[in-house]
């Protein structure tokens, strides 16, 4: 057990990780060990998540503290985490059978999520998520890797689901616009991690999700709150500007996308409040 020794009422206990279900466009795959290693390094009482997409950082944890929250303004990530955590075993019935194939994916495309129950639309989410290029939330297109076996694989996928479920026992989670869900769950003890839309790519998550205006507004509240926080973006001169004043440390990441043998160095910005 982790522990603060200016304060002992700070631990954090040891808990297994486990793998994401599925890709998700600016998931911290790569960076998410630095960023595990930070969040260990602040005491916290509670842990809070505003953008949680499919859990790259959240799931990738070994320590986790009293409390945990997750958020996600996207209905099909928080209906799909609310699935998981209470209904899992039916849903690992309704997707047993499903295949990886293109026509079954460009229908699933068409379909209206909001027609469907909780478990149709978790179950319509995953296979998207999983057979997407590289994890594209908005525009999504069917993903070929010649080299690689079929990524929809329910004998694969089964003990994934069940450790996912196992996981989010005792953990609380929300469905609010991010400014809200910081007003609710800010106090002393708590530790928020951030990662938003790469500036410049806010329009990949679909529309009403975040627009580029809202960084000045995060910025601001950030500024003002009673607990810690840690945010991840991508290093932009605006970027720099907006968050001036933070402590920003500077990070190299080599991404592939897409399963693809192309990799490129993309420059990312690790934000904090700077030492208490």
């Amino acid at each position: 057990m982790l522990s603060n020794p200016n304060n002992s009422s700070f631990s954090l206990e040891p808990v297994a990780t486990v793998r994401p279900l599925a890709p998700y466009i600016g998931g911290k795959r790569m960076l998410a060990k630095r960023l595990v290693g930070m969040i260990g390094e602040v005491p916290h009482r509670t842990y809070a998540e505003v953008f949680v997409g499919m859990g790259g950082v959240f799931f990738r944890r070994d320590h986790k503290p009293t409390a945990e929250v997750i958020n996600d303004w996207s209905e099909d990530v928080s209906t799909f985490f609310r699935v998981m955590q209470h209904h899992y075993v039916a849903f690992l019935d309704m997707v047993r059978f499903q295949v990886s194939s293109r026509a079954g994916f460009e229908k699933l495309v068409r379909q209206d999520p909001s027609t469907l129950t909780d478990l149709q639309r978790s179950a319509r989410f995953l296979y998207l998520q999983r057979l997407a290029f590289g994890g594209k939330v908005n525009g999504r297109h069917f993903g070929v890797n010649a080299a690689a076996p079929a990524r929809f694989d329910i004998t694969k996928l089964a003990p994934m689901i069940e450790a996912v479920h196992e996981r989010l026992a005792g953990v609380v989670i929300e469905r609010l616009p991010w400014s809200e869900f910081i007003a609710r769950y800010d106090r002393a003890g708590t530790l928020f991690y951030l990662d938003p839309p790469y500036y410049g790519c806010e329009r990949d998550y679909g529309p009403g999700m975040f627009d580029r205006g809202e960084f000045e507004a995060l910025a601001e509240q950030l500024r003002s709150i009673a607990g810690r926080f840690i945010l991840s973006l991508n290093d932009h001169p605006d970027v720099r500007r907006i968050f001036a004043g933070f402590t920003q440390h500077e990070a190299e990441v080599l991404y592939t996308v897409g399963g693809t043998d192309k990799a490129k160095v993309a420059a990312e910005l690790i934000i904090t409040e700077g030492a208490r």
